[in-house]
């Protein structure tokens, strides 16, 4: 997960609960990917430590476990770096031009200059980082499957080209990511500003789901309601399943109106993240970024043993080293 800013209700629902669950039947690895978030934020590259750090601890409020899960930051595991450019030489430009969310990336980021050899290369680096620790599954929505293919693509072509096999084909693991817009409608993102973060506070958040929009069809509280195309409603069948059915019931027939809707939905979420405003209050200041910053330093030595052990083998294929070993 790339550190770009606080993180929402869209990563809890899109990722953070997988992720949870993917704890109990994989060894998992859960990477900050600093070196991608400095792709799009290399203008601003001071914000990049604190908001790693602030991800960490909504992960660790989310339940991933460093007893039972790799966590660590992308930049320090230098095989990452060594391993995507090894790849960058073998993979066609025309491939990489293709991937369709680097288009929509542009167009969503459009306010900041996007146009650098980097950022068009960012799939390879999301290549390397699958590949360097040789994962068989990878838990991707469908938007993300061109990436993984890419991946596919190039673990065919590096075999091909060395004549020896070293990487699986990794497999995508589909995720059902419900769909959750963002409070005015549109695809939640930070750039849009209409997202709720996983540790604002109780005032904050009612304050945003106040200004939520509502069924469009409703005028008057009268009316019945539609709570098919309500976001709020759309909220209810998320975050509070076992509710739903009486609250679009009772929007239906007009017995509950907008703003009970919304009052009663933002007391469902204050009390959601709790967990992440007590992680926060916790272990606010240097303190907590002192035992983060322990948690991803032992993270990387973990994921350093293996990455260490992948780039010595594809080293050795491609002719960078010797292929004889001291032993021998």
């Amino acid at each position: 997960m790339r550190p770009t800013g606080p993180l929402h209700l869209g990563h809890l629902v899109g990722a953070l609960a997988n992720w949870k669950k993917l704890q109990d039947d994989y060894e998992c690895f859960f990477m900050v990917a600093d070196y991608h978030a400095l792709m799009s934020e290399y203008e601003h590259p001071e914000r990049i430590h604190r908001w790693s750090s602030e991800n960490v601890s909504d992960w660790l409020a989310a339940g991933i476990d460093p007893r039972r899960s790799v966590i660590f930051r992308q930049s320090d595991v230098p095989e990452h770096a060594e391993l995507f450019t090894v790849l960058s030489i073998i993979t066609p430009l025309g491939w990489v031009e293709r991937v369709p969310t680097y288009k929509e990336q542009l167009r969503e980021l459009k306010g900041r200059d996007l146009a650098t050899y980097g950022f068009l290369g960012y799939p390879i680096l999301q290549a390397a980082d699958i590949l360097l620790y040789k994962a068989h599954a990878v838990p991707v929505g469908e938007d993300q499957l061109p990436h993984l293919e890419l991946a596919r693509e190039i673990v065919r072509r590096l075999h091909a080209l060395l004549k020896i096999e070293i990487f699986p084909e990794p497999k995508a693991l589909l995720t059902e990511a419900p769909k959750l817009l963002g409070t005015d409608g549109r695809k939640m993102s930070k750039s849009y500003g209409n997202t709720i973060d996983l540790s604002e506070s109780p005032d904050t958040i009612q304050a945003i789901v106040q200004k939520m929009f509502t069924d469009p069809l409703r005028i008057k509280m009268t009316d019945p309601g539609h709570p098919e195309s309500c976001n709020v409603c759309g909220y209810w069948r998320l975050f509070a399943p076992e509710r739903c059915a009486r609250v679009w019931e009772e929007c239906r027939t007009a017995r509950r109106g907008c703003v009970q809707n919304k009052q009663e939905l933002a007391e469902v979420l204050v009390k959601m993240t709790e967990p992440f405003r007590s992680a926060r209050a916790q272990g606010s200041g240097a303190g907590r970024d002192d035992t983060i910053e322990r948690l991803l330093l032992d993270g990387a030595e973990k994921a350093r043993a293996v990455a260490k052990e992948t780039m010595a083998e594809v080293k050795r294929a491609i002719g960078l080293t010797s292929s004889v070993t001291s032993d021998e």
